[in-house]
């Protein structure tokens, strides 16, 4: 089947002029946007995602040396990923004595996922 399309010479446009309309208009507002890009980038290393995993799917807080032995990872280097996620609000985390526990804020997340559906 051959579909017959007549082109039309380029016209020049004044200066300003947009080339085009735009197909689509972003319905996130840019605060929204921002808040949710610092999630998005927080869940973007895939042991911050699997730490996310592990910590959505137990109940109550759970201690850096639980999750230490779960990843080929230091302490230190878990506790990094961890940081991320709190900072990114992802995350929460009370200390006891010295030792830290970690539990998912569902809020923080909420609004990611409820933006991709």
């Amino acid at each position: 089947m051959s579909t017959k399309m007549e082109l039309e010479p380029k016209q020049k446009r004044a200066p300003g002029e947009p080339c085009c309309e735009p197909v689509a208009y972003p319905e996130v507002e840019r605060r929204k946007a921002e808040r949710m890009a610092v999630v998005a980038k927080a869940l973007g290393d895939p042991v911050r995602l699997q730490l996310v995993d592990v910590l959505r799917k137990h109940a109550g807080k759970v201690c850096v040396c639980e999750l230490v032995p779960l990843f080929d990872l230091s302490q230190p280097t878990v506790s990094h990923h961890l940081k991320v996620l709190r900072e990114a609000g992802v995350v929460g985390s009370e200390r006891d004595g010295l030792w830290a526990y970690y539990y998912v804020i569902p809020d923080a997340i909420a609004e990611f996922s409820a933006w991709l559906k």
